[in-house]
Parts: structure tokens; C-alpha cells; sequence
């Protein structure tokens, strides 16, 4: 119990997946699973029954209590696992012109993290590069935000922008660098090229070592007296519309 409650503070290989939804995207991902804890009622339930007849490993049966006492969740739903989710560095990301990289730079917020992997996959991106600094992909708020994009999408951790330049060097990206003012419109994107979106924190933005690497910069355009947007909200703008154009090609 104390170690599985020591993994929601810790950015090391194994994290906690919690409720049935992550731990069946673990199943369908064929992740190693090192424990799996569920209390009596859960596996009662249909949806439990036909969750442990998938395990490869038999279910901890455990109180209620303690279930809430290692969830990071408000409302646990009765199952969580121990699961295996190694994330390097440059070295395990694809060098690709079929779609686009972002990189983010200095995402404090796990919850926002997650959100923001979970849109990267959606609209087909090659890899995410999270600069140090950045929250881990393994945080658990991380992980259910993701919905489990976090256990598909490929993750680089500890990525220094200019490592990544020299990586992707083959494909020559174009660097893009989201800004809440200053910067051209989407339009003014190349839609067949491939390119690094960098996209930082709502209040401090991108790091000045990012700043360095772009060559073009992005600004959602707004209305009425909203000054900025959520940068997982802008993201996402940004890249749905990446996606439909360079489909369109």
C-alpha cells in the first residue's frame, strides 16, 4: 500500500491507473500490469466480471477504503492497477514527415497535460516532446485526462529543444511557436510541411531557448475581451485545423 501510494508523486516507470477505462486501454495496449487491486463490489458488476476475465494476473481484493485511500480521483470506481509505462527520451521518438510533433515547454498542470496528449492524438501527431520542467505523463491526473491517449501517443521526457532540432534534422520541421498576441494566423502555414508546435504555459508562455528555435509565430485570433485561451484549447484550434489542411493535400 505504501508504494503503490508513493507512485502518485513519482516520475519513475510505473504509475497508477485508476477506474476501468484506463486499465482496459492498458489490456487493449498490451502494457505490463504488475498489480491490479478491485473491491468486492466492483468485480460483482458486469463491467467488473468482463475486466477480470481479461487480466493476464490474478485481482488483489481489497476494502473500499483503501481503494479511495491510494486513488488520486475523487471517485474511484472500485479497480485500480500498477502498470509498467517507461517514457525516454529523443530515443524512442519516430523521426516522421506523417505528421506533426509538439513540444511542450514547461506544462506544469497534469490535468492540462493530459488533455493536451489526448488532443495531440486525435488529430494525428507524430509525437509529444515534453520540455524539462514539464508535469510527467505518469502523473495520474495525467493519465485519466488522457483517457488513455497517454498510453498510445509517444512520449519524450526531458527534452531539450535543441536535441530535438539536431533529432528531427533528417525532415527539417517547421517550428511554430504559439503566442496569445504578435503572431500570424493559420493560414499563413505551409499545409504540406511537416512542423513542431511549441506551446508553453498560459502565464509565462514559451521559454526563451524555445523563443530562439521559432520561425514562425502563432496567434489564435479572439473576440470580444478574452485575452488569451487555454493553451490546450489553443492547441487544439491549432492543430484540427493542421490536420483538416494538410488531409486536404
Amino acid at each position: 500500500v505504501k508504494d503503490i501510494r508513493r507512485l502518485r508523486r513519482c516520475k519513475g516507470d510505473q504509475a497508477i491507473l485508476e477506474g476501468p477505462h484506463l486499465v482496459g486501454e492498458a489490456l487493449r495496449a498490451e502494457l505490463t500490469l504488475d498489480t491490479v487491486l478491485a473491491t468486492e463490489n466492483f468485480l460483482a458488476s458486469q463491467e467488473g466480471r468482463d475486466l477480470e476475465s481479461d487480466l493476464p494476473i490474478p485481482v488483489t481484493l481489497v476494502a473500499p477504503h483503501l481503494i479511495d485511500y491510494l486513488s488520486d480521483a475523487d471517485s474511484p470506481r472500485g479497480v485500480m492497477a500498477v502498470a509498467t509505462l517507461p517514457h525516454g527520451g529523443l530515443e524512442s521518438i519516430p523521426v516522421t514527415e506523417h505528421g506533426h510533433y509538439l513540444f511542450v515547454d514547461g506544462l506544469q498542470d497534469p490535468g492540462n497535460l493530459g488533455a493536451l496528449i489526448r488532443v495531440a492524438e486525435a488529430f494525428s501527431v507524430a509525437a509529444v516532446l515534453l520540455a524539462p520542467g514539464s508535469a510527467h505523463p505518469n502523473h495520474p491526473r495525467t493519465l485519466r485526462s488522457s483517457a488513455g491517449s497517454a498510453l498510445r501517443v509517444p512520449i519524450g521526457v526531458g527534452v531539450d529543444a535543441g536535441a530535438l532540432a539536431t533529432h528531427l534534422d533528417p525532415i527539417q520541421p517547421l517550428w511554430v511557436g504559439l503566442t496569445p498576441r504578435g503572431g500570424g494566423t493559420l493560414a499563413d502555414l505551409p499545409a504540406d510541411r511537416c512542423l513542431v508546435l511549441a506551446v508553453g504555459a498560459e502565464g509565462p508562455g514559451l521559454s526563451g531557448a524555445v523563443l530562439a528555435r521559432i520561425q514562425r509565430r502563432l496567434t489564435i485570433p479572439l473576440g470580444g475581451r478574452v485575452e488569451s485561451l487555454n493553451s490546450t484549447v489553443a492547441a487544439a484550434i491549432a492543430l484540427h485545423d493542421l490536420d483538416v489542411r494538410r488531409s486536404a493535400v
